[in-house]
């Protein structure tokens, strides 16, 4: 089986969603598709939330109308008989009465929760009436009756494989499924997420439990490319990487692939594809267990970073002071991205800022403690730690023009990390592309 995952700019429009039923057909076997909302759904279905909270409930409704006239007008475009277009107007409309609903009483932090899923069960909805249409045998599965995270907000992997397996058996003679990504429910069975990017992580939840063959990942972009394409000319997409290399170039900033994506099927030992929609006929990129070439081979930045330091001569030859810092991250759930030391002081970085200032306030007993705001990650990956002499001297020549706050290497084997004024992020992009010439 093939589990396909389409992101929200390959089912963005009528057009597209038509490319994706062509795509999908043209592929033979068993297939789980896996879709998120239309491009855009998902951002106004947040504003909407925001304004219920608010209590603007007027302005909530005037967004929700705006937002099914769009509907509207995809409907039209999407179904040729005039039949499917009353049953896309009708499933259209009980979306968005649901939505208007929550005008008229409070609203709560789980309703947002039911709020944002209405992008993935409207995109879904209209893709399996548009396969009704053309005559392709399909059924739609909810995953909000497979997918769930227990009290630690992970997934529930017996939960899913359970429960996903008696609903693909009740339907054993289908060959085409369609389902959501991002949405899941909690312990207690109300409606909730994976956060924002999490359909790519729903499509590998959704591989291991039915143990497929491939996972793949479907955007507008043909694969992971060795530098950032928005950035830097002339780029080029990597065809094969290991799920070590795709995991770092995933968190440190590829926004081809989900970061949390990439474990499941690593554990499982389940290959990820990476495709696009506007050239399916491109390779991709490949990923898997299998590590292949030496030396650099992509380079991802990752924006919104923060840099604490806490410098003190009690962290000279004390047992324990690291321990004391970290325990101060934990306690307010903060992940930590980077970090060196030196005989008086360690620097840590971090890209959620939600309780900066009660963490500043309980690391300033321990010393001084300074913060540097709008800085970036710049994430060299390749296998080359053990293997390849003077990858980091070429490195650190590339960017002799650019200033370095920090730098994590040896800690990976694929993997040497920079730390960068955000302002400096493009001349460090493009002069790191150099090494990729030589």
């Amino acid at each position: 089986m093939i589990i396909m995952k389409f992101g929200g700019t390959s089912v963005g429009s009528a057009h597209r969603m038509k490319k994706v039923a062509e795509l999908v057909q043209e592929i033979p076997g068993k297939k789980i598709i896996v879709l998120s909302a239309m491009a855009g759904t998902t951002n106004s279905l947040v504003e909407i939330a925001n304004y219920l909270f608010k209590k603007n409930n007027s302005i909530a409704a005037e967004l929700i109308e705006g937002l099914r006239i769009k509907y509207y007008k995809e409907g039209e475009a999407l179904f040729a008989m005039e039949v499917f277009k009353t049953k896309a107007k009708e499933l259209i409309d009980s979306h968005f009465d649901y939505l208007l609903s929550f005008t008229q009483d409070s609203f709560t932090i789980h309703e947002e929760k039911a709020v944002l899923a209405q992008g993935e069960l409207l995109s879904t909805a209209l893709f399996q009436l548009y396969l009704e249409e053309i005559g392709q045998e399909s059924k739609l599965l909810s995953a909000l009756q497979f997918m769930r995270i227990d009290k630690d907000l992970e997934p529930d992997y017996f939960y899913i494989k359970e429960n996903l397996s008696r609903l693909l058996n009740e339907n054993s003679t289908s060959e085409l499924f369609v389902t959501q990504g991002f949405i899941c429910r909690n312990r207690y069975g109300e409606i909730d997420n994976l956060k924002r990017g999490g359909s790519d992580y729903s499509a590998s939840l959704i591989g291991v439990a039915v143990e497929a063959d491939e996972v793949q990942i479907w955007t507008d972009i043909d694969g992971m490319h060795n530098n950032d394409p928005r950035i830097v000319e002339n780029t080029s997409p990597i065809r094969y990487l290991s799920f070590d290399e795709a995991a770092e170039l995933a968190y440190f900033g590829a926004k081809v692939l989900h970061p949390s994506s990439i474990l499941p099927a690593k554990n499982a030992n389940i290959p990820v594809r990476l495709k696009s929609t506007l050239s399916p006929d491109s390779e991709g990129t490949l990923i898997t267990s299998k590590v292949s070439g030496s030396g650099i081979k992509a380079i991802a930045a990752k924006d919104g970073i923060c840099a604490i330091k806490i410098k003190s001569g009690r962290m000279l030859l004390a047992y324990g002071f690291l321990r004391k810092v970290f325990e101060i991250f934990e306690l307010y759930k903060t992940s930590i991205d980077m970090i060196t030391t030196s005989e008086v002081a360690v620097s840590v970085t971090i890209d959620d800022t939600t309780y900066l200032e009660q963490i500043i306030k309980n690391l300033e007993p321990y010393g001084k403690v300074e913060v540097d705001q709008n800085q970036s990650i710049i994430c060299v990956v390749g296998d080359f730690v053990k293997k390849d002499k003077g990858v980091a001297l070429n490195v650190f020549k590339a960017l002799k023009e650019v200033p370095i706050r920090m730098i994590s290497y040896g800690g990976s084997n694929h993997n040497i990390s920079l730390l960068v004024n955000t302002e400096d992020k493009k001349a460090a992009l493009i002069q790191l592309n150099q090494l990729f010439e030589k």
